[in-house]
């Protein structure tokens, strides 16, 4: 009797499992393949290998719980009112992109970076060592209930002497990670330019914290986990997870796949992103 109801508990499990394999594979019809890589973009660069589900689960993604389910925004720095209204929708974004509570931090001071941490870039633009906000700021300020922490710096980012600049920078294995909103405002963010701007932002930071979830750069399919080297590369990757990283962070979260697109679609509409919102109407007809 009891090996019965073992060998029931199991099937209905495989078939659990089995459902949600079935509900990405039709979801991988909506993937946009990779656009062919051109001199000076990521991949062309920086050749990777890509991640597949298994290795993904024995990388042993981290999983929220009861008491570790939060991720934090922190801004590093002075914002205008526009740049903190960007936070504030950085945030609900958020929110919905990883379905669980999304709070913002304290605000950082750029003075504790030290000047051994800091240069002028080859713009004149002063930059923060992101490896030292990571390792030295952000670690520090992560409290217990955070499954992931994200400084947003108003200054710019190098993750070594011999780059010039970076976007993001993430550790895995610490879960914390930093972005500027320098390269991504045209120098200076308008209203004119608030929507381009803030999807960028939205891009950098969700692929960011995609990182602290495990996910590796996608090379599958055109996705919000692509690589980017420069600002035209950013703008051409999508806000979207492809089906095969949607999957990835499905496992780790656990969300319920319709709600989560639902959300994300009325988000980009009531914010006139029409263009996200258009991509994703698709993933909403396919059912779990």
């Amino acid at each position: 009797m009891r090996k019965w109801c073992l060998f029931m508990v199991l099937a209905f499990l495989s078939c659990k499992t089995d459902g949600k394999r079935d509900y990405f594979s039709r979801l991988s019809g909506n993937d946009q393949p990779l656009p062919k890589t051109l001199p000076g973009e990521w991949l062309w660069d920086h050749p990777e290998n890509g991640q597949t589900f298994g290795q993904f689960l024995k990388s042993k993604p981290i999983i929220p719980t009861d008491y570790k389910r939060t991720i934090y925004v922190s801004q590093i720095g002075k914002f205008n009112e526009l740049q903190t209204r960007q936070i504030q929708l950085l945030q609900e974004y958020l929110q919905i992109f990883f379905q669980l509570e999304v709070k913002i931090g304290e605000r950082i001071s750029s003075d504790e970076i030290p000047a051994d941490c800091r240069r002028i870039g080859k713009e004149d633009q002063e930059q923060l060592l992101a490896s030292f906000v990571l390792d030295s700021v952000l670690v520090r300020q992560k409290t217990k209930d955070a499954i992931a922490f994200m400084g947003i710096s108003e200054l710019d980012l190098y993750p070594q002497p011999s780059w010039n600049y970076v976007f993001g920078l993430a550790s895995y294995q610490k879960q914390v990670g930093v972005t500027s909103i320098f390269r991504l405002q045209d120098e200076l963010l308008k209203k004119e330019n608030f929507d381009l701007c803030l999807t960028r932002l939205l891009k950098v930071s969700s692929h960011e914290i995609g990182h602290m979830f495990g996910l590796h750069h996608c090379i599958d399919a055109s996705c919000v986990m692509n690589g980017s080297n420069h600002l035209p590369e950013t703008d051409k990757n999508p806000t979207r997870l492809c089906s095969h990283c949607q999957q990835k962070l499905q496992y780790s979260i656990g969300y319920d796949n319709q709600k989560r697109v639902n959300e994300l679609i009325a988000f980009f509409k009531q914010n006139k992103l029409e263009h996200e919102s258009i991509i994703l109407n698709k993933d909403l007809k396919i059912k779990k």
